[in-house]
């Protein structure tokens, strides 16, 4: 039987998905209206949207500290275990409100009046924050096409250009053979716990003996469509293809906003359900069964990283060059998977922050660049120093910091992996990982060689003007770029804050 005050009480603790839910239905009722500014209310409703649903995520943290206060439990399952509200969760609900909330002043300059644009992106956004809280396999696979299914749309929103719509095709043939892999995954595990929650899935596995070769196809099926949405080899395809296609504004929700998505849903499948704490105090897991999970994550991150690098290499287009970096990032930061450590998602908790304000910098710059020359090539950037100096120092600072050169946040970041890494003695991971930043930084400074060393191709040298909001958000993402670099210490205390929760759990 129902029991409709608990269905109420769990609601209280699914605010910031109800807001971003009528923010959708507001954005769209709005783009009905006829003589109204839509080009100003639409970005305005989408991003009240976001910003009410990032303070309603900043309350759950008081709220599970009562919960902790009164219970002594750190966590609150949902709707009959569908759905956790923990640290974790609350945490990728902020990080995920703030992507969009910058994706949303990115595209005020380029998408003007398009209700059902940024509809899509608050629909996204919602499916990422449900990828993130998801503790049944039927909530994971609807999360995802949730995501997946705002995301072909959005890849494709350009209709009448060729390569956005080529691009929106392999997107949706790519994540619809990943899911349907994933749950061909989920069912061999819900075939042999008879459970589908994840927590549950592995209170049966720890209980009964474990089928090992089963229980390794299952992981690895369910690792294909996790890996698609973070881009990890051999689930790569469609990344460079759909970064270029992709209106510039999109390609930059997409190389943080799903990948990080992807990234939740790993930590809690792994560390949730396939893997259990050695003790109370110690925050180490081994994975359940005899399979070397580890070993299956290292090899998995450097052919990832090894792959995305090298690919780099060759590339004269920028947003290919970025795509092909943000699948070199992606093997960086299963570097921290691989340890099974508290340390180790610590560092990628990290990682993905400062990921966010340096990539996103990045492909903002790109933008504002492709606006006025119509053009992503490297080539455009040649002697581009003298037009827009602002822009290319910030550029630089941004390529800097995801080399990982110090003084900046990507220089921290990737400390702490290498640093988890060695920790464990997995030495040979390390030395591929410190092989593969040699690499990055020959791709990465070949930009700003061309931007300070090399003579412009155009006979213009007047001022390259960007819109404002592009200058407004590429400041905006410098200033923590280079402050996490020097001041680190409370970033890193609220990451090892979030992740506590599988302490409590366990």
């Amino acid at each position: 039987m129902v029991d409709i005050n608990e269905i109420l009480r769990d609601l209280t603790y699914f605010y910031p998905e109800i807001v971003l839910t009528v923010a959708v239905l507001f954005v769209l009722i709005a783009d009905l209206i006829p003589n109204i500014n839509k080009k100003l209310i639409i970005p305005l409703l989408s991003l009240a949207g976001l910003l009410l649903s990032m303070i309603f995520s900043f309350q759950l943290f008081e709220k599970l500290a009562r919960l902790h206060e009164i219970f002594n439990v750190q966590e609150r399952f949902l709707f009959s275990n569908m759905i956790i509200v923990d640290h974790l969760s609350v945490f990728f609900r902020v990080f995920f409100a703030l992507s969009s909330a910058i994706i949303v002043l990115l595209s005020i300059p380029t998408f003007k009046r398009a209700g059902e644009y940024y509809a899509l992106l608050l629909v996204a956004t919602l499916g990422m924050y449900l990828m993130a809280s998801s503790t049944h396999i039927i909530m994971i696979a609807l999360s995802l096409e949730i995501v997946g299914i705002a995301c072909y749309v959005l890849a494709g929103y350009r209709r009448s250009e060729h390569r956005s719509s080529e691009a929106a095709l392999k997107y949706m043939l790519y994540g619809a053979v990943s899911t349907g892999i994933m749950l061909y995954g989920f069912s061999f595990l819900y075939g042999i716990s008879g459970e589908v929650n994840i927590y549950k899935i592995r209170e049966t596995l720890m209980l009964e003996p474990v089928d090992n070769l089963l229980l390794l196809v299952s992981v690895i099926f369910v690792l294909a469509g996790i890996g698609y949405k973070i881009a990890m080899v051999p689930f790569h395809f469609w990344c460079p293809d759909v970064f270029e296609g992709a209106p510039t504004p999109i390609t930059t929700f997409f190389s943080v906003g799903p990948k990080v998505a992807g990234v939740a849903l790993l930590i809690r499948f792994i560390f949730a359900g396939i893997s259990v704490q050695v003790s109370e105090t110690v925050e180490q897991w081994i994975s359940i069964g005899d399979i070397d999970l580890s070993l299956v994550l290292a090899v998995l991150s450097a052919v990832t990283m090894t792959l995305g690098n090298t690919a780099a290499l060759g590339q004269r287009n920028l947003k290919r060059l970025l795509a092909y970096s943000s699948i070199a990032h992606a093997g960086y930061i299963l570097m921290g998977f691989t340890m099974f450590t508290g340390a180790g998602i610590n560092a990628v908790l990290f990682y993905v922050i400062v990921y966010l304000f340096m990539n996103f910098g990045a492909f903002i710059v790109v933008d504002g660049v492709a606006l006025r020359l119509k053009s992503e090539n490297i080539d455009q950037y040649r002697g581009l120093a003298s037009r827009a100096p602002y822009l290319c120092f910030a550029l630089t600072v941004f390529l800097i910091s995801l080399t990982g050169i110090p003084p900046t946040a990507g220089f921290i970041g990737k400390v702490l992996l290498f640093a988890a890494v060695i920790d464990n003695k997995l030495y040979w991971l390390a030395v591929i990982g410190a092989v593969n930043v040699v690499v990055s930084l020959y791709y990465y400074f070949r930009i700003v060689k061309a931007m300070y060393l090399e003579k412009s191709i155009s006979a213009d040298d007047s001022a390259l003007a960007v819109p404002r909001m592009h200058i407004f958000l590429i400041t905006f993402l410098l200033i923590p770029t280079i402050y996490f670099g020097l001041f680190w210490s409370h970033l890193l205390e609220w990451t090892t804050f979030s992740f506590n929760f599988m302490l409590s759990i366990d």
